[in-house]
């Protein structure tokens, strides 16, 4: 692996693990069963301070732009999160967002022409299995709207990235909008399209005390802008389908947290899948060696001619 890719590697991988914090501290931290006021507050706050910060509106084709991203990266996709969570047992619902892989290679073909390599999809399915291991107890209490709620995070999560990808990368005559700007739109629209959903179902929000407003600060600028701001930085630098599969590396902190911090039981299963997952992960960043072409229109290069008197004195 080059350096700079292995630079990007470590980039992308500040993502999930940044990620893999949001249950030690949502359930240490914030307000009981208000999901959706803690996803608005990550979201909102975070992409305001960050817009007054960059000082720069969207402008032409980026407004609607930024209102999809932001729709599909925020203000789906934690809704979507959280609705999965209350219908699914926590290790079925962390192993249906494992396929995430498989869905942004697929996004990715369909939507920029990346080509997804067999031994990335190997890499993802390996990964897969090692999230299984990782997370997924009895299957019991599974229901048809948890599992289209985290199929549907998957698919629009998948979406946005894949989206960020072409949008940023490929504007014909233009320069790439900067990093922190696109994760400042997309934090202020998805976190206005959260507030009202928060308010309607789960009314007034709450009284914050320090502890609150601590956690609210660590997901807020670790969880959300630090974070998005590394993946959407690894997603211009790697193929889609790569950094899909760092991702897989969310469970692995959440679960080491959970054991190093929680008392949480750790056994071979749960070492296995760590082991699957890493493993899947590195395999998944494999880059077939690429030959090198001739420029176009250039001649082919003649063999050398051959001395006769040098073939004859070198003998059979």
């Amino acid at each position: 692996m080059e350096d700079k890719s292995l630079q990007a590697l470590l980039l992308t991988a500040v993502a999930p693990a940044a990620w893999g914090t949001t249950y030690l501290v949502t359930d240490t931290f914030l307000p009981p069963d208000r999901p959706l006021f803690a996803a608005t507050m990550r979201a909102l706050p975070a992409g305001l301070v960050l817009l007054a910060l960059v000082r720069r509106l969207p402008t032409g084709q980026w407004w609607w732009k930024a209102v999809l991203l932001g729709i599909c990266n925020i203000g789906l996709f934690f809704p979507l999160i959280f609705l999965s969570a209350y219908h699914l047992p926590g290790g079925l619902a962390a192993t249906v967002q494992a396929t995430s892989p498989l869905a942004v290679m697929a996004l990715a073909w369909a939507l920029i022409r990346e080509r997804p390599t067999p031994v990335r999809i190997g890499a993802s399915l390996v990964g897969l299995a090692g999230v299984t291991l990782l997370v997924l107890r009895s299957p019991g209490g599974v229901d048809t709207v948890g599992l289209l709620a985290a199929a549907g995070s998957v698919l629009v999560s998948g979406l946005g990235f894949v989206l960020v990808k072409k949008w940023r990368t490929t504007a014909p005559g233009a320069e790439p909008v900067p990093m922190l700007t696109l994760v400042a739109w997309q934090l202020v629209v998805g976190g206005l399209v959260l507030l009202p959903v928060a308010l309607v179902v789960e009314g007034a929000p709450p009284a914050l005390d320090a502890r609150a407003l601590g956690g609210f600060l660590w997901l807020g600028g670790v969880g959300t802008v630090l974070a998005y701001s590394c993946w959407f930085r690894g997603l211009s630098l790697l193929p889609a389908g790569s950094v899909a599969l760092v991702g897989l590396l969310n469970p692995v902190v959440g679960t080491a947290l959970g054991v190093a911090l929680a008392g949480e039981l750790f056994g071979w299963a749960q070492a296995l899948g760590m082991v699957l997952v890493i493993g899947g992960v590195l395999a998944g960043q494999l880059r077939r060696p690429v030959r090198a072409r001739p420029p176009a229109g250039a001649c082919p290069r003649l063999p050398a001619p051959v001395d006769a008197s040098a073939v004859s004195r070198s003998g059979p």
